[in-house]
């Protein structure tokens, strides 16, 4: 075996780990209800309302459950068999919002990454794990501290940025966000800096002047390089379930959202979010979070979360 398939099976091993509340919940349910009966419609209906309790949404749970019915309907099912149909029909649902975030291959330089999300999602942190990792691989990475508003969030990027080697462009509190990003890209310009990532304040989506802070950010930004951002990363708690949902239109129709960060889903039962999540929003899942260390923040892989959703290990 590889040195990269056992990186990928490490993941993958602790996807499922941090997953267990969720699997545990689901499958322990639907397990007990269908092994070694024969599919009815009254039980797919049971079926149809357990995804709905771990957060699939009714439409999604709708559809696995009758995608689950056509491979499983009038005969009897072994406890794995089960899983490996409920996993197939719920990567079916979430394989059409695979996406990739892949700064280094981009021809934009500096690539201009924007993080966006409201207070506590994990945002702050899950930039630091991208530019340390960015950083091992080779890029020369800056760091723009756009959250003004919280000493903590400027201290935590500092910490990052020393652990990384990674410069962090920051200002006093209270400062003018969008005048520091502005001076951010044009440092990394100068500097010939590969990725800038750049932080901004953890914005409650109904906060309409904080909102329009966040799209002034956005509109210095195209002053210096029309292109820019050339990513703007939504990071999502999956521990605040369906009232994602809201978060995800607002910031979109804001920021111009090009792909989702769900954190934390080692920390709920209803890792199931996702799916909704992915549903309702334009940009694709790119990264995924179950865990605080570096690789603990992965590639978002439709089938390998499927399988790590009721259970199973990866194949």
């Amino acid at each position: 075996m590889t040195d990269a398939t056992e990186e990928k099976r490490g993941w993958f091993s602790r996807l499922t780990q941090g997953l267990t509340r969720t699997s545990k919940q689901m499958t322990e349910q639907v397990v007990s209800v269908f092994t070694k009966v024969k599919l009815d419609q009254a039980a797919l209906d049971q079926l149809e309302d357990l995804l709905i309790e771990a957060d699939l949404g009714p439409q999604a749970a709708a559809r696995v459950a009758e995608a689950f019915g056509r491979s499983r309907f009038g005969r009897e099912a072994s406890e794995i068999e089960i899983k490996e149909s409920l996993a197939e029909a719920i990567a079916a649902e979430l394989a059409p919002h695979e996406g990739a975030f892949e700064p280094m291959s981009s021809p934009h330089k500096p690539y201009v990454v924007l993080f966006v999300g409201v207070n506590g999602s994990g945002k702050t942190t899950t930039l630091g794990k991208i530019a340390a990792d960015l950083k091992g691989r080779g890029a020369k990475v800056m760091i723009a501290a756009g959250d003004t508003f919280r000493a903590a969030a400027i201290e935590q990027l500092k910490v990052w940025g020393e652990r990384a080697g990674v410069p962090v462009i920051a200002k006093h509190i209270g400062a003018d966000a969008a005048g520091l990003v502005f001076e951010a890209l044009e440092k990394a310009r100068t500097d010939d800096i590969d990725v800038l990532l750049v932080d901004t304040a953890g914005r409650l989506q109904n906060k309409t002047a904080l909102m329009d802070e966040l799209a002034k950010v956005v509109r210095v930004l195209k002053k210096l390089d029309p292109t820019a951002p050339h990513e703007t990363l939504l990071v999502l708690d999956a521990t605040v379930g369906r009232n994602a949902l809201s978060q995800v239109e607002a910031f979109d129709r804001t920021a111009g959202v090009t792909g989702v960060v769900m954190t934390k889903l080692d920390g709920t039962a209803r890792g199931g979010v996702l799916v909704p999540v992915a549903e309702a929003s334009h940009a694709p899942i790119k990264l995924i979070g179950v865990g605080e260390g570096i690789a603990d923040l992965q590639p978002f892989n439709a089938r390998g979360f499927a399988r790590s959703l009721v259970g199973l290990e990866a194949e």
